[in-house]
């Protein structure tokens, strides 16, 4: 862990690498997308999360061409719009997605939301399995999937495979969660774990919302490091792929100063919780 760097990566289960750092772009305005994504990758930032829904994968895009970095060197997700879900919607979607960003392919595509019912999720899942197996998207994955979805993915992965031969029903690359201390979801991260499944983590600063919570201070005098990096930082020892989003240059730099100290044994302890506390919406308890 201690040689961690902004660099790292992590193997996922379709073969390529995701940064361990990631760059979130939810409600950045298009208007501004392109130059704060600048801003990130002159930071050292080579991972941007972006989605349909975000309405800013274009200047994205923009921000990735102009950068002058390879474009193998770039990390680029973008995700199925909440509500589309199903197989046209879903093909729609990732056309609109290449359409907006004149990409020749995208790292990571997910399902958004378990939304649309058991038909609509794994009509994506098909949808998303064709394209990655045309070239188009490199790896597949979900978020804000609860145990039950992950299930149901899980066994029609299978079927997928007993039709179609070893290997045709995609695979579970990413996962994609609010996660932090106060939000550990025990039960995702350990079927996710015993599967190899890259665990993002949105929300890992908690919106800021805990900046004064005891835990954090004895850390922060500790180590002269801001409750979001001490936050970042314990994401990272998790094992997870932190999301921080800013559009404000010196919080872009300070999210991405994370790997001149690590947390002990005892200090990742200290920050665990037993709440259930989202700070963001909360789709794994959907049940349709």
């Amino acid at each position: 862990m201690a040689d961690m760097s902004i660099a790292t990566k992590y193997k996922m289960l379709s073969g390529h690498e995701i940064p361990v750092l990631g760059f979130g772009v939810y409600q950045t305005p298009a208007a501004i997308a392109e130059d704060v994504v600048l801003h990130a990758f002159k930071v050292g930032y080579r991972h941007v999360d972006s989605a349909r829904a975000y309405r800013n994968e274009g200047p994205c895009a923009e921000a990735i061409k102009k950068s002058g970095i390879p474009r193998s060197e770039i990390f680029f997700t973008s995700k199925v719009p909440p509500r589309s879900t199903g197989y046209e919607q879903t093909k729609s979607s990732i056309n609109s997605s290449f359409n907006q960003t004149g990409l020749d392919y995208i790292d990571l595509y997910l399902i958004h939301a378990p939304y649309g019912g058991k038909e609509g999720r794994l009509g994506s899942w098909r949808a998303l399995v064709e394209a990655q197996q045309a070239g188009r998207i490199r790896s597949i994955g979900v978020s804000n999937y609860g145990v039950h979805h992950l299930d149901e993915l899980e066994s029609y992965i299978r079927e997928l495979e007993s039709q179609h031969g070893k290997g045709k029903g995609g695979e579970i690359s990413v996962g994609q969660w609010e996660l932090h201390p106060w939000l550990a979801r025990p039960d995702i991260v350990a079927w996710c774990q015993g599967r190899g499944v890259v665990m993002q983590a949105y929300c890992p600063i908690v919106r800021n919302q805990r900046a004064e919570d005891p835990a954090l201070q004895p850390l922060v005098k500790k180590y002269g490091k801001t409750p979001c990096q001490v936050l970042l930082r314990w994401s990272l020892q998790k094992g997870f792929v932190p999301l921080p989003k800013s559009a404000t240059p010196s919080r872009i730099e300070e999210n991405a100063d994370l790997y001149g100290f690590e947390l002990t044994d005892g200090e990742m302890k200290s920050l665990e919780t037993d709440e259930y506390a989202p700070c963001a919406w909360d789709p794994t308890t959907s049940v349709d």
